[in-house]
């Protein structure tokens, strides 16, 4: 198996040629360490990668981050220990991979989010680095983790961490992305090393605004058209293009980007079929003040539906999470790569950070003010018609995160828990898809178990953890979406994820940047002088109902047909007829769908994994530097 845009980062020692060779990076490129050894195997763009030298020290930047090997220079000068790279981390704008070594000895960090990872494997007694688990699965042999792919299928995609941060393979580990994985000369010791730390919650509204205004703004001219890191353009690189949906998140893209003069501005949208959606009210608006840029509106009939060709969403890392849209998406990047387009700007992530991803911020309100608490609840439960009893349990509960994750295994078969409870906890319970058999569900529980003696809050405020938590569930996705989009020669970008965007949200009060009354608070007064007024204070959000239901009807037998012959069948984790009679019944909620979705993604991700059994590169290969 041959993969593309990947890597991996090798320690400077004899011995470790036939890895750079290996099958599985052919015609990669090699990023060589002073002595001549491979020190970065792989492939890149050309204005990805940004490497330096100064004195022993080596570094490169892989991703959308426009420093310069001169400026990069300059700040690891006077670098004398790995850890002394913390500070150089924190100067850098937009979201890469920095792949250092330091008097011998590397550091390999992604972003604070997890939308850059960083995975680690032994190769006889070596460890070797990557921005990819199947990768290292395939240069190891390693084989699947079947616990953790029975929890997938049993309990959903979408696991928070620590759990949906594994890797599916036995022995390829994943490195937390708060931490950098420092390597010992030789390669024989690694230690994972928290560097990062979320700040402390305490700029107000008006502050913040500003600074999260300064950290966009530099987010996406980080993406400005550039051939390389010296700053010359170049013509292949010219044209961006942006989702222009009509809601605040993609829109203040398109502005910040229009306000840059970010060169030949594409637009794009896709129409809804939802008769209720004002996306498009908005999304006109936008368009009328765009009037520099192309704009692209697909019409519903004119790009695949939702749930098309489902036996194609196989994607070699993870079970891939956006399953239903994945034609979709193809097709969306194909037709932007079309007409000149290679680089993609798309508002996810705002959701998660700019929108409250749970109401946990005010379990530590009611502690430290309580006053205002009771405003913010009073809001809330008018909001989300909470019951009283229901809302008093939830703010009084003091059970820790490692009790929570145990009572999700004891509990994956209760009823769904009442839609009208508030979300002041550790997160949502969780409920076993009903096509889970008794052998995936024991998996499961197992699984869920073993993750509470090591679950530990990413922040001491409960709601700056949800925040977090939020969003380190949601990057798998779209680093997903990225690889999507990269096959068709586009670059996706995610300016919402850039560290030093998140740092400087997080930053702010969360009784400020959460309201009951306002939407999306912080966000519309960092735009407040860049969106047309409508736009930053809508109050809305288009709903997509009527696309997913369309969809189902129309390729319910495609789908059906997929899990006639289920590999996870095979494996004896769901029960095909269970799977068939829910998605012939009537559909009272979404649920089904939502399980359907990942399921569908483990199926595929199963059969891709299983296609080509990895072959173990030979220890006696890697014995020489003994």
């Amino acid at each position: 198996m041959t993969l593309t845009g990947s890597w991996l980062v090798l320690p400077d020692i004899p011995g470790l040629g036939p890895l750079a060779s290996s099958g599985a990076l052919m015609e990669a490129e090699v990023v060589a360490y002073p002595s001549g050894r491979p020190w970065l195997v792989g492939r890149w763009a050309r204005e990805e990668l940004t490497v330096a030298c100064a004195g022993s020290n080596l570094v490169a930047v892989i991703g959308s981050c426009p420093v310069t090997a001169t400026r990069l220079g300059e700040l690891i000068a006077a670098v004398r220990r790995v850890q002394d790279l913390d500070a150089v981390v924190r100067t850098l704008p937009g979201s890469a991979h920095m792949v250092a070594s330091v008097d011998g000895v590397l550091r390999v960090q992604g972003s604070v989010t997890g939308l850059r990872r960083v995975f680690h494997a032994r190769v006889s007694a070596v460890t070797v680095a990557s921005d990819r688990a199947d990768l290292l699965a395939t240069l190891t042999g390693a084989g699947i983790d079947e616990q953790i792919l029975a929890t997938r299928v049993t309990c959903g995609g979408h696991l928070p961490p620590p759990l949906g941060e594994q890797s599916m393979w036995h022995g390829v580990l994943a490195l937390p992305p708060d931490h950098y994985l420092r390597v010992e000369r030789h390669g024989a010791t690694t230690t994972p090393v928290r560097w990062w730390l979320p700040p402390v919650a305490d700029e107000p509204l008006a502050a913040g605004a500003v600074a999260v205004r300064e950290a966009l703004q530099k987010a996406v001219a980080a993406r400005r058209p550039c051939s390389d890191r010296t700053g010359a353009e170049s013509p292949a690189m010219a044209r961006v293009s942006a989702d222009l949906s009509g809601g605040m998140d993609s829109t203040s893209l398109c502005f910040l980007a229009a306000s840059l003069d970010t060169p030949d501005l594409l637009t794009f949208r896709w129409g809804e079929s939802e008769a209720g959606n004002d996306d498009a009210v908005y999304a006109a608006q936008a368009i009328a003040a765009l009037k520099d840029a192309e704009h692209l509106v697909l019409h519903p009939d004119d790009h695949p539906s939702v749930f098309d060709a489902p036996e194609q969403t196989g994607d070699p890392e993870a079970p891939y999470l956006f399953a239903r849209t994945h034609s979709r998406t193809r097709h969306s990047a194909q037709m932007l790569a079309s007409r000149g387009a290679r680089t993609h700007l798309a508002g996810h992530g705002a959701d998660e950070l700019f929108h409250a991803p749970s109401t946990a911020y005010l379990y530590d309100l009611a502690r430290r003010h309580p006053r205002l608490a009771f405003t913010h609840l009073r809001g809330y439960r008018a909001l989300g018609r909470w019951p009283l009893g229901a809302t008093l349990t939830a703010l009084v509960d003091s059970r820790d995160m490692p009790t929570w994750w145990r009572e999700q295994a004891a509990h994956l078969t209760d009823p769904p828990p009442a839609r009208r409870s508030p979300s002041i906890g550790w997160g949502r319970p969780w409920r076993a898809a009903p096509w889970a058999t008794p052998a995936a569900l024991d998996a499961a529980r197992e699984k869920l178990r073993a993750t509470a003696a090591q679950a530990l809050p990413l922040a001491n405020q409960r709601g700056q953890h949800a925040t977090l938590s939020t969003l380190r569930t949601m990057t798998p996705a779209y680093r997903q979406l990225a690889r999507l989009f990269s096959a068709s020669g586009m670059r996706l970008e995610l300016p919402y994820y850039d560290d030093r965007v998140v740092e400087a949200a997080l930053a702010v009060r969360l009784h400020e940047r959460n309201s009951p009354w306002r939407y999306k608070p912080l966000l519309a007064e960092a735009m407040h002088a860049i969106l047309p007024p409508s736009i930053a204070q809508r109050g809305t959000k288009g709903e997509s109902g009527e696309d997913v239901r369309q969809g189902l009807r129309r390729n319910l037998p495609a789908l059906l047909e997929v899990f006639t012959d289920s590999a996870l069948a095979a494996r004896g984790l769901i029960d095909p007829d269970v799977l068939r009679a829910r998605l012939l019944a009537p559909q009272v909620d979404n649920s089904t769908v939502i399980a359907l979705e990942n399921l569908l993604g483990c199926e595929m991700w199963l059969r891709t994994a299983t296609a080509a059994t990895p072959t173990p590169q030979p220890p006696t290969a890697l014995m020489e530097h003994r």
